[in-house]
C-alpha cells in the first residue's frame, strides 16, 4: 500500500487518495456482511449514511447491527484517512432532520502519516472473522490492555469474560439457537445472506464452518453449515471472551460501539491474533439482560461480544468474503 505512506500536501484529498482509503475501508466487518452503508465524498467532506435497503428485519429490526456495522466503517475510513496524512474531525448525526445521516468527516493536511494508523490500514486486508476453534492467547495481559484503551474514545468499556463464566455464555448462545431454529423469517434472511459463492455481499461458502467444525466452538451464531470440511481437528475453542458494552443503547452508541469494534479487530490483527466479532446473543432482549449479568458493572449494555485467540502457526488465511464495488457506495460531487 504504497500511498499510505504518502503525505499530500494540497487542500483537499484527491480521487486517486480517496479510491485507496475507501478500497481499504471497505473490508470492514458487517453483520452477514451487508455492507449496509453508502458514502457521498465533496471535496475535504465525506458523508456517511445508512443504506436502508440492506436492514434485516427479521434479524435486526431495530437497526442496532446494521448502525454498529457502519460505525465499523467509519472508523476504517478515519483510520484510512490518517494514515494517508490526512486529519479528520468527525460529526456524528450531523443533520438532526436525517437520522440515516450518521457522520461527516472533514479532511485537511497533517503533518503525515500516524505510524499506529498507518499498521491499522494495513491491518485491514488480512483481518477476517475466523468461525473456527482458535487456540489460546499466550499471555492476554498486555494486548487486554490496550484494547481496553482503545474503546475509551468511543465511550465503551472492554471487559475480558472470567473463564468460569464461559458454561453460561454457552448455555445463552445455544438457547438463541433454539429460539431462532424456529423463526422462519430469521431462517429465510440466514438463507438469503449466507452460504453463496457469487455475489458482491453476504458471507460466501468459504467463510463458514462445517457442522464439526461449527460443533468445536461452544460459542458461536448458527450459520448454515460448509459441506465436506474438517478444518482444525481435534481443537476445541480456547479463545479468550470478551465484551464490548456502552452505558446507553441509542443509535448514537450504536454507532460508536462499531467504531470501538473496529479498533479491537485492526488492533488484534496487527498483533497476529485471530477474532470473530458476535452479535447474535445481544439480539434478544432476554438474553442480553442476562449477558449484562455477567459483567461486573451494573448499567453496562452488551452491544459485541468477540472472540480472541490465534491460528495454528502456518494455517493459510480463507479466501477474502467478497465486497461491493466502490461505485455502489462511494458517490462523488464535483
Amino acid at each position: 500500500m504504497a500511498t499510505v505512506e504518502q503525505t499530500s500536501r494540497s487542500a483537499a484529498p484527491d480521487r486517486r487518495t480517496l479510491w485507496s482509503v475507501f478500497r481499504a475501508a471497505t473490508r470492514a466487518p458487517s453483520v452477514h456482511n451487508t455492507q449496509p452503508w453508502r458514502w457521498v465524498a465533496d471535496g475535504v467532506r465525506l458523508d456517511l449514511f445508512s443504506d436502508l435497503d440492506r436492514l434485516l428485519p427479521g434479524t435486526d429490526p431495530r437497526g442496532r447491527q446494521q448502525m454498529i456495522s457502519c460505525g465499523a466503517i467509519l472508523h476504517h475510513v478515519i483510520t484510512a484517512s490518517v494514515a494517508h496524512g490526512w486529519a479528520v474531525a468527525t460529526e456524528r448525526f450531523p443533520d438532526p432532520g436525517d437520522p440515516d445521516h450518521l457522520a461527516r468527516l472533514t479532511l485537511r493536511p497533517a503533518e503525515g502519516p500516524v505510524p499506529d494508523d498507518t499498521e491499522r490500514t494495513r491491518a485491514m486486508d488480512r483481518r477476517y472473522s475466523d468461525r473456527l476453534a482458535m487456540l489460546p492467547l499466550t499471555d492476554p495481559r498486555p494486548v487486554m490492555a490496550r484494547l481496553r484503551a482503545a474503546v475509551l474514545p468511543f465511550e465503551q468499556e472492554f471487559e475480558v469474560l472470567d473463564p468460569a463464566v464461559r458454561p453460561r455464555l454457552a448455555s445463552l448462545s445455544d438457547r438463541h439457537t433454539a429460539t431462532r431454529r424456529d423463526d422462519p423469517f430469521y431462517q429465510q434472511e440466514l438463507s438469503w445472506w449466507t452460504g453463496h459463492s457469487e455475489g458482491p455481499d453476504g458471507i460466501s461458502a468459504q467463510a463458514l464452518a462445517s457442522a464439526s467444525e461449527y460443533g468445536r466452538t461452544d460459542v458461536g451464531r448458527a450459520f448454515p453449515p460448509a459441506q465436506g470440511s474438517d478444518r482444525r481437528p481435534g481443537l476445541a475453542d480456547q479463545a479468550t471472551l470478551a465484551l464490548i458494552s456502552s452505558y446507553g443503547d441509542s443509535p448514537r452508541q450504536w454507532l460508536l460501539a462499531g467504531e470501538a469494534l473496529s479498533a479491537v479487530l485492526l488492533d488484534c490483527t496487527v498483533a497476529g491474533l485471530s477474532t470473530c466479532p458476535l452479535t447474535h446473543v445481544t439480539e434478544l432482549d432476554a438474553e442480553r439482560r442476562m449477558l449484562a449479568m455477567l459483567l461486573p458493572e451494573a448499567g453496562a449494555l452488551p452491544q459485541v461480544l468477540v472472540r480472541i485467540g490465534t491460528a495454528p502457526e502456518g494455517e493459510e488465511p480463507p479466501p477474502p468474503t467478497p465486497r461491493r464495488p466502490l461505485t455502489d457506495v462511494v458517490e462523488f460531487r464535483a
